[in-house]
């Protein structure tokens, strides 16, 4: 059964999430080693390589809040820069996405499908890890504050003037 690049994504999240519960997200190249890891993941002609539209889908066309491109997903939530976590209800998400959350478990191998069990009936209702003072379960109730769009305008703008040092500042 060849399973849909998107939802190949989706799983490698997932399975950390699993071996990792005390992680609330991870980073990209941590997804991506993980499905690399699946050998219902690779390639099935010679050099069993990992499909190259996994790392796009990790890092963009799953990605709730980021435009469509031309996906619709709203499989994964960025909590930072080059990191990711699975989706939940209430996540900020570009309003153009209206897309799946999750896999169809029925087009998913039998080994994949307790996944998409666990997901809606565990990981969806658990707040997110923490606790105290700066804990993100605090930041849910301002979600939706800020539309999406805005938030990936606000993120690029950060992510593109300042990370820089001007020497002559100081």
């Amino acid at each position: 059964m060849l399973i849909r690049v998107a939802d190949e994504a989706w799983i490698a999240t997932a399975l950390l999430h699993r071996e990792h519960p005390e992680a609330e997200d991870f980073p990209l190249k941590e997804i991506h080693n993980r499905a690399k890891a699946e050998p219902e993941f690779l390639d099935p002609r010679p050099g069993a390589r990992l499909r190259p539209g996994v790392w796009h889908h990790i890092v963009s066309h799953c990605v709730a809040s980021n435009p469509r491109s031309p996906a619709q997903y709203r499989m994964l939530h960025e909590t930072a820069r080059g990191r990711r976590r699975l989706y939940r209800p209430g996540d900020p998400t570009n309003p153009e996405r209206k897309g799946k959350t999750h896999p169809d478990k029925d087009q998913l191998p039998p080994k994949y499908q307790p996944l998409v069990d666990w997901y809606l009936e565990d990981y969806i209702r658990r707040p997110p890890s923490g606790g105290g003072s700066n804990s993100p379960a605090l930041l849910l109730k301002f979600a939706g504050a800020i539309s999406a769009f805005d938030l990936q305008k606000m993120s690029e703008a950060i992510g593109s003037g300042c990370e820089r040092v001007d020497r002559n500042e100081w």
